[in-house]
């Protein structure tokens, strides 16, 4: 039995080990996209599909894994008013941390004034043009766009906010069955664990998606494109850092008790994940699994970090904000304070809308002010060459700040297990990367897990 033993506890440190070389090797390609993008750039252009693909592949299970977690979170929970609840709550939170995310891009931005001197030529202004998309709905089609054609479209199309509908009903009509439902409940919880293992398969190709993405970017904006720009590029990451670490953080530690260096160094990989792809979709199903892992409980988990992904767009807010008083400046027409509000309202209902469109940072700044201030379309051409490095820092503020909301939406709705969450962060519960699944607390189908859960809400 002694003689064993040791051979017992060797199998997790390889697992662990062999996803800690998958991550070096992420950094190194990485290191080389950035490499090949400045010594070859045209070369460097061609790999952009290795990037397209790798972010396809995670997209793909989105919707599964969304669909499973609500539908095992709510299924196995007897108190509907809880989710409702749960809902209330985090939509509440996340209008107004977009309202603090304008206001601190509004302070920034009026007292760096980035744009001071520009000089627009008529090539810019037709790139600006060309950045306004129809894809952006106004809030009425939007909320109808929510409807998906058919009960399974939602799931063909890749539309979050349609599967977050559809797992709910399916959540709240299982819930009604009671014990009928349970055998339903099992098979979806396989299905999840299928979907989780397939994605700990596709999180292989991650060095060559990252290679692909960043040496495509590199290559395509060079250097030249971003000397004129470092202010407004410098400005945006230090505010979404100060953003992160001073707002979000002293709410998470008076709120919650959890340090957010700690949260951020357990979401480490997703974090390097969205810095080497832009998208912060990329690492969605993962900040499910780990938010569950974490001690937050699934019907939070499952509502909050999907709904996050479409209305708690801090970074995005402060880039809304940040780039259109550079634009205004840099087309010698500064806004006033008077202004510069209605618009940054406009805007802040206007990203609702395009929630889910590719690129939706630029094109709904442009569909913005194309709807409110026309005038100012024209300069969106001076943003585009670096818009895809700005979209890094938007994305990884965006995953941050949903990171943080599903933690302090867990201990409003006391759907968060505390001592849990100071095993996980200090490394003492490590997260099991081969099935990306908590064993620690398995979904309960017969719904009696659901009554503990929220028996002390």
């Amino acid at each position: 039995m002694a003689g064993t033993s040791p051979a017992a506890s060797a199998a997790p440190a390889v697992k662990r080990d062999r996803t800690h070389y998958l991550y070096i090797a992420v950094i190194a390609a990485v290191v080389l996209g950035i490499a090949v993008g400045l010594l070859a750039p045209d070369v460097a252009i061609e790999f952009k599909p290795l990037g397209t693909g790798f972010v396809n592949l995670i997209k793909m299970m989105i919707s599964p894994i969304i669909f499973c977690t609500i539908v095992l979170g709510i299924g196995s929970v007897r108190k509907a008013a809880k989710v409702g609840a749960v809902g209330g709550i985090a939509l509440g939170y996340f209008l107004v941390m977009s309202l603090v995310a304008l206001a601190i891009g509004l302070v920034v931005g009026n007292v760096l004034h980035p744009g001071d001197g520009l000089h627009l030529t008529d090539a810019i202004k037709q790139t600006g043009q060309a950045q306004v998309s129809s894809d952006a709905l106004p809030p009425v089609d939007f909320v109808l766009s929510i409807i998906p054609t058919t009960f399974v479209s939602a799931f063909t199309e890749g539309q979050v906010l349609q599967t977050l509908l559809v797992a709910l009903l399916a959540g709240f009509a299982l819930q009604a069955m009671g014990s009928a439902g349970a055998p339903v409940l099992r098979g979806i919880e396989h299905i999840q664990r299928l979907v989780f293992r397939v994605l700990a398969m596709v999180m292989w190709a991650a060095p060559v998606g990252a290679f692909g993405a960043i040496a495509a970017v590199v290559g395509s904006a060079g250097l030249d494109a971003l000397k004129s720009l470092a202010v407004l590029m410098l400005g945006f990451y230090v505010t979404c850092v100060l953003f992160l670490f001073v707002v979000l953080g002293t709410l998470l530690r008076v709120v919650a008790g959890v340090n957010v260096l700690a949260l951020f160094k357990y979401l480490g990989r997703e974090f390097l994940l969205i810095l080497s792809t832009s998208s912060s979709e990329s690492a969605l199903p993962r900040l499910i699994a780990k938010m569950e892992h974490l001690g937050v409980s699934k019907p939070v988990v499952g509502i909050t970090v999907p709904t996050g992904y479409s209305f708690n767009l801090d970074g995005t807010m402060i880039y809304m904000t940040m780039a259109s008083l550079y634009i205004a400046d840099a087309l010698g027409t500064p806004m006033s304070v008077g202004e510069q509000i209605p618009l940054l309202l406009f805007l802040l209902v206007a990203s609702k809308g395009a929630a889910g469109v590719s690129g939706a940072g630029l094109a709904t700044l442009a569909g913005g002010l194309q709807s409110h201030k026309p005038a100012l379309v024209d300069g969106v051409g001076l943003i585009v060459g670096i818009d895809r490095f700005m979209s890094e820092a938007r994305a990884l503020t965006n995953f941050g700040g949903n990171a943080v909301a599903t933690v302090l939406v867990g201990t409003w709705t006391k759907e968060i297990d505390k001592e849990r969450v100071q095993e996980v962060l200090s490394g003492r519960l490590p997260f099991d990367e081969t099935t990306l699944l908590d064993e620690h607390a398995p979904a309960d189908p017969s719904g009696q897990g659901g009554e503990k859960e929220l028996a002390h809400a």
